[in-house]
């Protein structure tokens, strides 16, 4: 079996840079059945192999430490001020990895973009505290913003998610490109968890995404802004133009004022382009790769088998189920509005999602379900032996026992 991240790139080369399955199968060293397998494929192949910590995890905050005070210290000698005792390999590419957040600011060139080259994504956190229902407030490090900007039109679009879980970030990063209605060639990420990390460390959750849409993903290097310039002036331009004077009374409320004004900037003169996105945005899609005929698995699954209690529990919250299915086996979906859960292809709950935390939420048919179901279990009538199945003993063996009756 090919790994996912072959599985992705045959994927890419074929449906958009139009190589036929021969070409693909001397680059990429595999047979051409391979490539027809993974061409005829709806999804990607599955394999379990879980990362493992690092012993420099423990000795990270007095690296971080040293090349605050000192950028440019030597691997060997944060070596002995920590008094590393493992492989200085080992200490070497940590190093490697966490000095560039403090060295000098890097000056960027300036940059032009094709059309359908590329789009930048990232999470915005607004300054505001959401009211999600049964009375919790959420910080916008909890509700991030997930946007996204095309380099060539400047389009802008943007949703609220209920986390930076890989189930959320993927049904929001999906949401945003099924209403952009192409596939960017190139998707620009900072160094988030569910993505991956630069150069091209990316998560099996993204190159399983990646490969439905065919699509690149590049991780920037860490404490590099101007690498994505454009999605971080468009949150700029949110915090100046979008957030000031307004009030939200929920999620949903926030996402409705806040694609109202999107669409408002998608049709505002651009400085730097002197015309509008809106006067790019078609060259752009059509420029860009097609959305792919099968949508990619985003969004929470997992599946189980239903206990006595009958809820399942998502995001720290509980959901009810249909009581009939009790012990059977269970598969649970969720997306940015709905939870549902399925038994054999049946339909066996269906709620709202809640963006709130530690809440119960109860089907009243499920409740009614559960209280038939314990009624007839207690007037259930156990049977028992019959009048003709009780033995009958005879009188005379009283008389034996006793001595009575015995001449």
């Amino acid at each position: 079996m090919i790994e996912v991240e072959d599985w992705a790139e045959i994927r890419r080369l074929h449906r958009a840079d139009g190589l036929p399955i021969k070409q693909i199968a001397r680059i990429k060293n595999v047979s051409r059945n391979t490539v027809r397998a993974a061409l005829r494929s709806e999804g990607p192949p599955r394999y379990a192999r879980e990362p493992k910590g690092s012993v420099a995890d423990g000795f990270e905050p007095r690296i971080r430490e040293l090349l605050m005070a000192y950028p440019t210290m030597a691997a060997s000698v944060i070596g002995d001020r920590i008094g590393w005792p493992y492989s200085g390999r080992t200490l070497r590419t940590r190093v490697a990895e966490l000095r560039p957040a403090y060295l000098p600011p890097d000056p960027a060139s300036r940059t032009s973009y094709a059309a359908g080259e590329l789009a930048q994504d990232d999470f915005w956190f607004p300054d505001i505290t959401l009211p999600v229902g049964f009375g919790q407030v959420r910080s916008a490090k909890q509700l991030p913003v997930l946007t996204m900007v095309s380099g060539y039109s400047r389009w802008a679009s943007a949703v609220l998610i209920p986390s930076r879980n890989a189930g959320d970030l993927y049904a929001g990063w999906w949401q945003l490109i099924q209403g952009l209605g192409a596939v960017p060639r190139l998707l620009v990420w900072d160094g988030e968890g569910a993505v991956g990390r630069h150069p091209d460390r990316l998560t099996a959750e993204c190159q399983a995404f990646r490969g439905t849409l065919a699509a690149r993903v590049y991780v920037c290097q860490p404490a590099d802004p101007e690498a994505k310039g454009l999605v971080e002036r468009f949150h700029d331009y949110l915090e100046r133009s979008f957030l000031p004077g307004r009030e939200f009374s929920s999620p949903a409320d926030f996402n409705t004022q806040m694609q109202a004004w999107i669409a408002t900037a998608n049709t505002r003169w651009h400085r730097r382009l002197e015309c509008r996105p809106a006067d790019r945005i078609a060259a752009d899609k059509a420029a860009m790769i097609g959305l792919p005929p099968v949508p990619p698995a985003c969004g929470w699954h997992k599946t189980a088998r239903l206990p006595r209690d009958y809820y399942v529990r998502l995001d720290g919250n509980d959901y009810s189920v249909d009581p009939a299915v009790i012990g059977r086996r269970i598969e649970i979906t969720a997306d940015l509005v709905r939870v549902r859960v399925s038994c054999d292809g049946r339909v066996v709950a269906d709620h709202e999602r809640c963006w709130a935390k530690h809440q119960t939420l109860t089907d009243p048919a499920h409740l009614q379900a559960a209280r038939a179901l314990r009624s007839a279990r207690r007037l259930a009538v156990v049977p028992g032996p019959q009048p003709d199945e009780v033995e009958q003993r005879d009188l005379s063996v009283y008389d034996q026992i006793t001595g009575q009756g015995v001449a």
